[in-house]
């Protein structure tokens, strides 16, 4: 289960609200896939959600025609993919809406009281078209809600479970790469993490990164001193942010690796998902500011985007 900023979907065991948005992508069927091989709370609800871009109309002067077919082929699609999800505990209904891609997203999310939005990492041109890359990084910054951004992985690589890409492995064990700054967003994907049910051998990881300090001025104008130490208080607090997560998921039985890193956050994550080869990346949406910030809006967006694995925005 996943921590959001609804106060319910913050224990164990509540249902929750599952908006799935789709086009006819293998992006998109892939989310689908991999939202069906979770393990959700008795009683949580999915709803498959498809958008008739208003944008590839155009300057047409008799649109009706053109709509209707759209919105007819919209509609036949949320109902083939949402039998990909029958094989799931989740209650699901479906909804098609007109209106440009990212804005009628994140306001169906917001009218239904989603708990998190999934959704592929890019999508098809066509008449059912909408999800490229700019209409989910558009949806992890505007979302008000959690925010799931779904890639199948290539090479599953060493670790847990065998086939072929995370949809293969979802119902074995994953690997879990928390990336935290220790700010309130990032102590809720912590418990995002501590409160949910994974696959039986998944694994953890938790790191925080000291951002690098750099002079503001010509070299032989800064206090060197004053650098050192304040590179030293950014390695402490990544430090006590790994504390902090660690505290939240070693309560709830897991047993996660830990290491803190030094450089530029976007990268450093990014590099560190690829070497341990994680299946998901779970970051908060925004973090602290001054010498111990490192989850910025940027950054867990610039994340979102770029990252090789299937990625979580925690709010």
């Amino acid at each position: 289960m996943l921590t959001t900023g609804y106060p319910l979907a913050c224990s164990i065991g509540v249902p929750m609200k599952i908006l799935i948005a789709v086009d006819s992508s293998p992006s998109s069927k892939e989310a689908l896939r991999q939202v069906a091989a979770r393990i959700w709370p008795a009683g949580t609800a999915a709803v498959v959600l498809s958008v008739v871009d208003i944008g590839f109309l155009g300057g047409l002067i008799d649109s009706g025609p053109l709509l209707n077919s759209m919105t007819e082929a919209a509609e036949q699609l949320v109902t083939a993919d949402a039998q990909l999800l029958a094989a799931s505990d989740l209650s699901t209904t479906t909804a098609v809406t007109v209106g440009h891609p990212s804005s009628s997203i994140v306001e169906y999310a917001r009218q239904w009281q989603s708990d998190f939005i999934y959704l592929g990492s890019h999508g098809r041109r066509g008449l059912t078209r909408f999800l490229l890359g700019s209409v989910s990084k558009a949806v992890v910054h505007s979302a008000g809600c959690s925010v799931g951004i779904i890639r199948d992985q290539a090479s599953p690589g060493p670790g847990p479970g065998t086939g072929s890409g995370a949809g293969a492995r979802a119902k074995r064990g994953l690997r879990v790469l928390l990336a935290t700054d220790g700010s309130d967003c990032s102590i809720a994907a912590a418990r995002s993490i501590a409160a949910r049910q994974w696959p039986p051998d998944s694994e953890f990881r938790v790191i925080s990164v000291a951002d690098i300090v750099e002079p503001g001025i010509e070299p032989w104008y800064t206090d060197v001193a004053l650098l050192e130490e304040l590179q030293r208080l950014n390695r402490q607090n990544a430090q006590q942010a790994i504390d902090s997560a660690l505290e939240i998921l070693i309560a709830a039985g897991l047993a996660p690796m830990k290491e803190g890193l030094t450089g530029l956050p976007k990268a450093a994550i990014l590099d560190d998902a690829g070497r341990w080869n994680a299946d998901l990346i779970i970051v908060g949406s925004h973090g602290r500011r001054g010498v111990d910030r490192v989850l910025l809006g940027s950054v867990s967006e610039s994340v979102a985007v770029h990252a090789h694995c299937s990625v979580e925005v925690i709010r």
